[in-house]
């Protein structure tokens, strides 16, 4: 009987489960993790170009041809960052679940974006007019909620009556915002007033801003209504609806607002980001002392 020793079969390394067939199905999980409707449609109209643009499936891109499709990206700083970021995303995704073996946009970095906000910034003059010069009652109410209180058109369609609660005089609004958070704000009595006019006899789960059909204002339609009273103004054809959130933010910290106040009511995850409209709109400069 022999003796020889069976040799033992060394382990064999398993690889995670695929997430994904292919490069669709890889795109669509990706597109999935993001709670902004905004986002996802950038992101994957960003996604269509690139691929259409090299011609390969994602497991054969190359960092040059990551680099060279960033660097000949045709637009403004913001465009070209923002599909830097897109792309970034989502190769760190497919490797995150194993769809891809290397993150090559690991070696890619975003470019600068130049800062235009300053541009982006209404007179508070113009702001009312748009809200003074509309005829219809529940549109002069959406404008005056997304400049009185410094709302994303999102939210402001998201509302519903029991988000809303008297508050003395005035009011606040319960807001589910950006990134899935809860925030109070606190309305001015002026806007509050008009709000309560609006409502009739709806009930609590009732939208606050009703389509013709009965639901919930679309935000696409609320872009319209914003769009018509910025002709109806005489303003600016790129005058939308978040020129109204950067005007509250701008006119609201003119007037002495705290920063840290600004921020809570617009829902910045950082007074960073809120700091961005002092320095779009500074109150002093050093030229002033100047004899030219």
């Amino acid at each position: 009987m022999s003796t020889a020793l069976v040799p033992i079969a060394e382990p064999v390394a398993t690889l995670p489960p695929a997430q994904a067939d292919d490069d669709t199905q890889m795109v669509r999980l990706w597109l999935a993790r993001s709670a902004s409707p905004n986002t996802r449609r950038n992101y994957e109209r960003e996604a269509r170009r690139f691929l259409a643009h090299v011609g390969k499936p994602l497991g054969q891109v190359r960092i040059g041809d990551l680099q060279d499709y960033v660097a000949g990206r045709d637009g403004s700083s913001a465009t070209v960052a923002l599909a830097a970021s897109a792309l970034k995303s989502l190769f760190t995704f497919a490797q995150e679940v194993g769809f891809l073996r290397f993150n090559i946009g690991a070696a890619v970095k975003v470019p600068p974006i130049k800062n235009t906000l300053a541009e982006r910034i209404m007179s508070e003059a113009d702001a009312l007019l748009m809200i003074r010069q509309e005829p219809d009652m529940r549109n002069r109410v959406l404008l005056t909620v997304l400049y009185g209180g410094g709302l994303r058109i999102s939210e402001v369609c998201g509302l519903r009556w029991r988000d809303l609660s008297a508050r003395d005089e005035a009011g606040q609004a319960t807001i589910f915002g950006k990134g899935g958070k809860t925030r109070a704000v606190l309305l001015s009595a002026a806007t509050w007033k008009v709000l309560v006019a609006l409502r009739g006899e709806a009930g609590p789960d009732a939208p606050v801003f009703l389509s013709r059909k009965g639901g919930a204002l679309d935000p696409s339609a609320a872009h319209r209504v914003v769009k018509a009273a910025v002709t109806r103004a005489g303003l600016p054809a790129e005058v939308s609806a978040h020129w109204l959130r950067h005007a509250h933010a701008s006119h609201s910290l003119d007037r002495g607002a705290p920063i840290h106040l600004v921020q809570a009511t617009l829902g910045h995850a950082s007074v960073a980001t809120t700091g961005r409209y002092l320095h779009a709109r500074p109150s002093e400069s050093s030229a002033r002392f100047l004899g030219v």
